[in-house]
């Protein structure tokens, strides 16, 4: 009887305030897609307590092999929460003083240069915010003429705040469509210490290093850690304070990082820690690193080496293997016309069930029988990756 291939996945979710229980019925419901189109055949089961995060198990016959794999969620979400409790006039602080970080440092000047998608993607909650401020303001100044043109006298000041603010309510209780007070509070979480991390952060990733030190000491074949969105940065942090620690025995180490937005934060003049962390990764033995995005996806900075737009690429580099998704290869014509111009969807997409997967199928590598290096190990970069080294330090 041959013994199931072993895998623990270790999820880091990107700036999302959202429980974990999302992910889990996200992956419920996208591996059925999978396996109906590649023939997958994946069981989901209830994971039992083992010192972690919130987890499930997932049973798997892929690519001719049984599968156990169990997949855990490695939570910041209290963090992100606690972010985003500033209010609407603390959210206008945080856009002011973030648009100066950027402007300021010249960080918003070399992320165009390297790709201009995210970066129109990073001004939209920008021009949002202050639309709705001038619409509230326009409001205020119109009632209070209204009002004292109408003999209201004094009544006239109070009413127009009163509108003005009104305004401001409604564009905040319309954010579940617009997205735009979350985007704010994203990038200014990301500029609030210059691209440092905030004491917070920096202490849960020490518990992400250690819990991830706990899983490779169980009997396994992979341990697959993946970082989404802003959590690919956080990954790459947690990998290096972990190698750094020395030679490692045991299980493969795998690093996948999908739909990154390194540069948001690498290009900061006081990220100092995540550029020496690219630095000492891109070169690290014991670890297989693929790195994953899409021209599609505007939200990320596209086929962009991570380490290299950052300055942080050496003669002895040896990761990550740049390679793209391939929307418009990947997803049927009739898919993309649903999700075009869904920016949060696209973002999402390497997490879901492509119609015509190509060698990156997300349910085939975290439920499937081979280690990242296995799958992509004679894999070449995609042909437009970039390494142009934009990042101001280096």
């Amino acid at each position: 009887m041959t013994v199931p291939f072993r895998r623990h996945v270790l999820y880091l979710p990107g700036f999302d305030p959202i429980p974990p229980r999302r992910y889990r019925e996200l992956y419920r419901r996208e591996a059925a897609d999978q396996a109906r189109i590649s023939g997958h055949k994946l069981r989901m089961k209830k994971a039992q307590p083992d010192g972690g995060g919130f987890a499930w198990r997932v049973g798997a016959h892929v690519e001719g092999r049984d599968v156990e794999t169990r997949f855990e969620v490695a939570l910041w979400s209290d963090i992100v929460q606690a972010s985003m409790s500033t209010g609407i006039v603390g959210t206008y602080r945080q856009l002011f003083r973030t648009m100066w970080i950027y402007i300021a440092s010249g960080t918003i000047t070399r992320l165009m240069r390297l790709r201009r998608g995210p970066v129109i993607a990073a001004f939209y909650p920008i021009a949002v915010l202050l639309a709705q401020l001038a619409l509230a303001i326009g409001m205020a100044a119109l009632v209070t003429w209204g009002i004292s043109a109408a003999g209201g006298g004094l009544w006239g000041l109070p009413l127009g705040l009163a509108a003005g603010w009104g305004v401001l309510v409604l564009g905040r209780r319309l954010d579940h469509r617009l997205f735009a007070y979350y985007l704010m509070h994203d990038y200014a979480f990301t500029g609030a210490h210059h691209g440092a991390y905030p004491p917070a952060l920096e202490d849960r990733i020490t518990q992400f290093r250690d819990r991830l030190k706990a899983i490779l000491a169980q009997d396994l074949d992979e341990v697959l850690v993946i970082g989404h969105s802003s959590g690919a940065y956080l990954a790459v942090s947690v990998l290096a304070d972990l190698l750094r620690e020395g030679p490692r025995h045991g299980p493969a180490l795998s690093l996948l990082t999908l739909g990154h937005v390194v540069p948001m934060a690498g290009f900061l003049p006081r990220a100092h820690r995540l550029r020496d962390d690219l630095a000492f990764l891109s070169q690290a033995d014991g670890i297989f690193w693929t790195d994953v995005t899409a021209p599609g996806d505007a939200c990320c900075f596209a086929l962009c080496d991570p380490v290299a737009v950052c300055g942080m690429a050496g003669p002895d580099q040896r990761w990550p293997l740049v390679i793209s998704a391939a929307y418009t290869q990947t997803l049927s014509p009739e898919r993309q016309k649903a999700i075009r111009n869904r920016w949060f969807r696209l973002h999402f997409q390497y997490l879901c069930a492509f119609d015509r997967p190509g060698d990156y199928d997300y349910f085939a590598i975290t439920a499937g029988p081979q280690t990242l290096a296995q799958r992509f190990g004679a894999r070449n970069h995609s042909p437009g990756r970039i390494t142009r080294p934009v990042g101001k330090r280096r």
